[in-house]
């Protein structure tokens, strides 16, 4: 059972997942107390599906673009949890997550999250194959920069307020804006690419993994 947490900004998310099913799934948004709600939320998660922590075989976990303190938070969470049980980590950026939620097309994709003092942070991906593929690294943007940016048919999902979406929907010709249950960050997502990569081999040490911080205006953290 691979266990995915994504803390990445005030949204919160657990999800336990075995490569085949989704045993649990659980999203919430927090008000800046992610230290305190995450242990007991992973408790209780485990306890409706009558698991426990010798369950877990390996721990998935969102390493941002997001929240400099909440990415923090979870990835400490899950570092302690690797060290103590010695499980294999394996780190997934979390616009990677939002990209995955809508089914792949052949015309370009921003994925976004918000990142702090009225900014997002946006992920521009491609279609390959079945799955997209991050077409550059990640940058900040205001939601007007970014539908000015946009002069072709683009697929938007991701965490908006509603004032953001609102400008973003004015462009209804290029901009097709995704719902908003359609982007609702699922940890199960980041819980199945988790696991491919897991599977593929692909872990990351615990001592060395970091969060993706972009900065925002003022070259602050976000």
């Amino acid at each position: 059972m691979l266990l995915a947490v994504d803390t990445s900004t005030a949204q919160l998310g657990l999800a336990l997942y075995d490569g085949a099913t989704v045993a649990a799934e659980l999203t919430w948004t927090s008000r800046q107390r992610h230290t305190v709600e995450l242990a007991p939320a992973l408790a209780g998660l485990l306890a409706r599906t009558g698991l426990s922590m010798d369950s877990l075989q390996a721990l998935g976990v969102a390493i941002g673009p997001g929240s400099f303190t909440s990415l923090r938070v979870g990835l400490a969470f899950v570092k302690g949890l690797a060290l103590a049980r010695r499980l294999p980590i394996i780190g997934v950026p979390t616009l990677d997550a939002v990209a995955a939620s809508v089914p792949v097309q052949h015309i370009p994709l921003a994925a976004v999250i918000q990142a702090g003092r009225g900014r997002i942070a946006v992920g521009w991906y491609k279609a390959f194959e079945t799955e997209w593929q991050a077409a550059g690294p990640a940058r900040t943007t205001s939601a007007d920069e970014l539908a000015e940016s946009i002069h072709h048919p683009t697929l938007v999902v991701g965490e908006l307020s509603a004032e953001e979406r609102q400008r973003l929907a004015r462009k209804r010709k290029n901009i097709l804006l995704a719902s908003a249950a359609q982007s609702v960050r699922r940890p199960a997502l980041l819980a199945e690419l988790a696991w491919e990569r897991w599977q593929a081999g692909h872990t990351d040490e615990a001592a060395s993994l970091a969060p993706i911080y972009l900065h925002v205006d003022g070259g602050l953290p976000a």
